[in-house]
């Protein structure tokens, strides 16, 4: 299963009480900490939504609405679900736009009626396109969902990805251009999906480049660098200061990990937890 497989109401019935572990939903510190369901594919959703409950996990991020009840009855939150477009057919291009507003406004509204907080979407690739075009482009498009978006109190986030390793090609790439994006849009429904690892591959800086611009963030996602796998001593960046530095900005939004583990699934997850939990 690959990232994007694995991505639309209906709520369960929250399980708020202390687990075996002592612990309940959303105490993993002071940001909350969320998972990518398609790294733990091999992982039944419902295993995996109890343990994270155990570990303190506030959400799951990527799951479909049929899924949702699974991981709302351990006190989670979709904390990130389906939008609109694909990594590669987004609002960069005009002639995608009335497709794209029809679905994220499907999609908000699903989201709303579930208490589900963020929709994920995607710039596009470039494919010999100008940045300065589709970026106008973005913004055109993004300005016809914001006030569905508004109304209904669900963020949308546009994902900042690598086009060095992972994505070749996707237009939103760096930080400045999506910043770009959010200020020509203005809307506090309107955010970015700062990934920090496909951002450490493409800028580096990470802690400067979030303080500068946490108020254009609405969501984190996780992944060690380099390889996208767990979060230790093999890794360029020291998460629990990352963490720590998110953590003092006072951010409402969620801290989502999206590595592939390449050890026991379980307690890779938990391993992360405990570094981020600040």
């Amino acid at each position: 299963m690959t990232r994007r497989t694995a991505l639309q109401t209906a709520t369960g019935v929250a399980a708020l009480a202390t687990t075996a572990s002592g612990k309940t939903p959303g105490t993993a510190g002071r940001v909350k900490q969320s998972v990518a369901r398609w790294c733990y594919s091999k992982t039944d959703l419902d295993v995996l939504a109890k343990a994270g409950a155990e570990m303190g996990l506030s959400g799951v991020d990527l799951i479909n609405h049929d899924e949702w009840p699974t991981v709302q009855k351990y006190g989670l939150v979709p904390a990130m679900t389906p939008g609109a477009g694909t990594i590669k057919d987004a609002w960069n291009r005009k002639e995608d736009h009335d497709k794209l507003e029809k679905e994220m406004r499907e999609n908000i509204a699903r989201a709303a009626a579930a208490k589900v907080p963020n929709v994920i979407t995607f710039s596009g690739n470039r494919r010999g396109m100008a940045d300065d075009i589709g970026k106008e482009n973005c913004i055109i498009g993004l300005n016809k969902v914001k006030k569905a978006a508004e109304d209904a109190g669900v963020t949308i986030c546009l994902e900042l990805l690598n086009s060095k390793v992972d994505h070749h090609d996707y237009m939103c790439d760096h930080t400045t251009w999506g910043v770009d994006v959010m200020k020509a849009v203005d809307s506090p429904r309107v955010k970015l999906l700062y990934d920090i690892y496909h951002m450490q591959i493409m800028e580096g800086d990470i802690i400067r480049t979030i303080r500068n611009n946490i108020q254009y963030i609405g969501h984190f996602h996780t992944g060690g660098v380099p390889g996208r796998h767990e979060l230790d001593d093999t890794q360029e960046l020291q998460w629990r200061t990352v963490a720590k530095a998110i953590a003092d900005l006072n951010f409402q939004g969620y801290f989502a990990h999206e590595f592939v583990p390449t050890k026991d699934p379980l307690t890779s997850l938990k391993s992360a937890v405990e570094l981020c939990t600040v």
